[in-house]
């Protein structure tokens, strides 16, 4: 893992630190080394070290903390469990890393509401089982559920396989409380299913990536819990058979609530990874999820493998048993550490194209393979169009890691071309941040950037993300050191307009 920092040295003082001390209890702000090495990356491959760690357990903490950095211009960096994969948690700038994981009461659950109030170190995991027990149900599931945290799942707009038949986080917010880069505290949306009234400001924080504000309560909204449910595996030995298939359910009228894909190397990797009885010698392998009522199950099952068999699988089969189900599952939730087994890492990423275009991109996304001559797994939620394209690659060897650096700029390219988007659930964060002109004409951006600036105008809310000029990771993933990070500190820091920070 390589260190990346554009502080120059540290960016805040003792006697700052001092104040929070004295703003909070002292046994919440961590300043041991082993402390600022731990809450200094995330699910990618680098890390930048904070100056301190402060631990939040309440919104009045947030609040002050803010309050201390804003008017200091100190960096702040929210952090919920750490699981982003795109950077958007790691304390490029130094600073104050505001994590909030101990903030994990689930507050209140109305039932004749349909609605939860959660604080954000809720783990995404920990909701389902709480609210399913209840006969309630929350869709969105990132692959990622059992550690991850709501707050980062709303930072980042999550969805995960659900998305397809259910929506992803946004379509779940009523409300939020928000404290601002300046310790003001905001409440935004409501409790209604209807609201109109105003911007929906709910819906900019939501995916705003920890530039805008600290969610510190949610809203949630509920559906009753689905009956019954029946997951399918389809058998391919041709990827772009499988690709084709996942088209022509959709087409087809019928609406699963998951439709995944992994391709030859992802089954082999996830089967020798925990042995769920996949079908090693295969091209591609569809898991796809039907619910509902129970009566209506039966005829969705035989109708999507009738679909599948005429696009060419060579095997369906329908998991009715829960054990079977769950290891359905397992194997395609556990493809992120099977697959990143098989080099020195992978480069993740999480394209996403419009449904009918995904036979074209599953090919296009093999052929980058094929150019750069570097194996690429590809998996993901192939019935809302989100791939999650990997390059296994060393980043110890220079010719390697400028391949894979020009095929993910490749991956990038090729899914706007077909009228897709650079990332549908993982967000921009820093490693994204210089691909956003292939989406976004200058204006677009400056707008994003104009919101930015009027909210935090001091710039202290998580700097050197998003934006084009952010540093990108991937052009230095050798050096990683003070040297070249020194290079990109003036740019970055006036990107963001983050003053120095001291007494």
């Amino acid at each position: 893992m390589a260190e990346t920092r554009l502080a120059a040295g540290p960016t805040i003082s003792p006697a700052f630190v001092k104040e929070l001390q004295g703003a909070i209890s002292a046994s919440q702000v961590l300043a041991e080394p082993e402390d600022r090495y731990l809450y200094g990356y995330d699910g990618t491959f680098h890390q930048s070290r904070p100056d301190v760690v402060v631990k939040a357990m309440s919104t009045k903490d947030v609040s002050a903390v803010m309050r201390l950095a804003y008017k200091h211009g100190v960096p702040v960096t929210p952090r919920g469990a750490g699981t982003g994969l795109s950077g958007g948690s790691v304390p490029l700038a130094g600073g104050v890393v505001l994590a909030t994981q101990p903030m994990n009461h689930i507050v209140e659950l109305r039932k004749e509401d349909s609605l939860v109030v959660i604080e954000p170190g809720v783990v995404t995991g920990q909701l389902h089982r709480y609210v399913e027990a209840r006969g309630l149900y929350y869709p969105p599931d990132p692959q990622s559920a059992d550690f991850c945290t709501m707050g980062g799942n709303i930072a980042e707009n999550s969805s995960g396989p659900h998305g397809l038949k259910y929506g992803t986080t946004r379509d779940y917010l009523l409300g939020l409380e928000v404290v601002l880069p300046d310790g003001d505290v905001i409440r935004v949306g409501g409790r209604t299913i209807k609201n109109v009234t105003g911007f929906d400001l709910t819906r900019l924080f939501c995916s705003s990536e920890g530039m805008l504000g600290v969610v510190t309560q949610a809203t949630i909204k509920l559906i009753p819990k689905p009956e019954a449910k029946v997951v399918l595996m389809a058998v391919f030995n041709d990827w772009g058979a499988g690709g084709q298939a996942v088209a022509d359910i959709i087409a087809e009228g019928i609406l699963p609530s998951s439709l995944e894909i992994m391709d030859d190397i992802c089954i082999k990797a996830a089967e020798n990874y925990g042995h769920f009885g996949l079908p090693v010698g295969a091209g591609a392998l569809l898991v796809i999820e039907v619910d509902g009522f129970q009566e209506s199950m039966e005829r969705q099952a035989a109708m999507i493998a009738d679909v599948c068999r005429k696009a060419g699988a060579i095997d369906v089969q329908a998991a009715h048993d829960p054990a079977r189900q769950t290891d359905l599952w397992r194997a395609r939730k556990v493809l992120n550490p099977a697959t990143s087994r098989l080099a020195p890492i992978r480069v993740a990423e999480d394209v996403t194209v419009p449904r009918s275009k995904v036979p074209e991109l599953v090919v296009r996304l093999k052929d980058v393979g094929r150019e750069i001559g570097l194996p690429v797994v590809v998996y993901g939620h192939a019935g809302d169009g989100n791939l999650h394209p990997g390059i296994l690659t060393d980043h110890r060897d220079p010719d390697k890691w400028e391949r894979a650096r020009r095929g993910i700029e490749l991956f990038f390219k090729n899914a706007v071309a077909l009228g897709g988007t650079l990332s549908g659930e993982h967000g921009v964060g820093y490693m994204k941040s210089p691909f956003l002109p292939l989406e976004y004409s200058d204006r677009a951006i400056q707008l994003m950037r104009d919101i930015k600036n009027t909210v935090d105008p001091k710039g202290v809310l998580n700097p050197a993300k998003m934006f084009p000029d952010a540093r990108n990771p991937m052009q230095a993933a050798h050096g990683g050191g003070a040297a070249e990070a020194t290079a990109a500190t003036a740019a970055a820091n006036a990107a963001t307009s983050t003053p120095k920070a001291g007494e």
